[in-house]
């Protein structure tokens, strides 16, 4: 984990305005930043994501973009068909932003009902440590995001299905 002040970043992406928008001298993302953050980085760092994003047939592709002791910022992508289990971030808040193509997100807070929600490209969520999701490629076409979590490098959590997510989510350790 670099140092509050520092910052990891993707070798194609080592640019004075992706290490301004990862703020490696900021702990504590909200929600709101977090989504602030991805949309950021999809819509103004589009060219440099798109020599940078691969699609896999096989299996789901990703690459780290960035990390500081306050976030980590992800490039993923999504064959049709592709998508992740269900899962939480281990108590970290988090973002995604479409980068192209479409996602379906099935989610559920604590003790609330499973919800779905379609993200186009240029939408983005941001989204507290109480939700697990399921992300999924529906469509016909490949797709691209954007994806950050704080703090940063928590072990996700993974469930059979949403409807095992607890109804008092466990509680994450404080990063200190």
């Amino acid at each position: 984990m670099p140092a509050l002040g520092d910052a990891e970043v993707h070798p194609e992406l080592d640019i004075p305005l992706l290490r301004d928008l990862i703020r490696p001298d900021h702990l504590n993302w909200s929600p709101r930043e977090l989504r602030d953050l991805t949309g950021l980085v999809a819509s103004e760092l589009t060219s440099e994501l798109m020599n940078i994003v691969r699609i896999d047939e096989q299996q789901r592709w990703w690459a780290k973009l960035g990390l500081t002791a306050g976030v980590e910022l992800w490039l993923l992508s999504w064959a049709p068909g592709q998508g992740t289990p269900a899962h939480d971030h281990g108590g970290a808040s988090g973002s995604f932003s479409v980068l192209f193509g479409a996602l379906r997100e099935d989610y559920r807070y604590a003790a609330g009902p499973v919800r779905t929600k379609h993200h186009d490209l240029g939408t983005g969520i941001g989204f507290g440590p109480g939700r697990a999701h399921q992300v999924t490629n529906v469509s016909s076409v490949n797709s691209a995001s954007v994806h950050a979590y704080s703090p940063p490098l928590l072990p996700v959590r993974y469930y059979a299905d949403l409807a095992e997510v607890p109804a008092v989510p466990p509680q994450r350790n404080e990063v200190v």
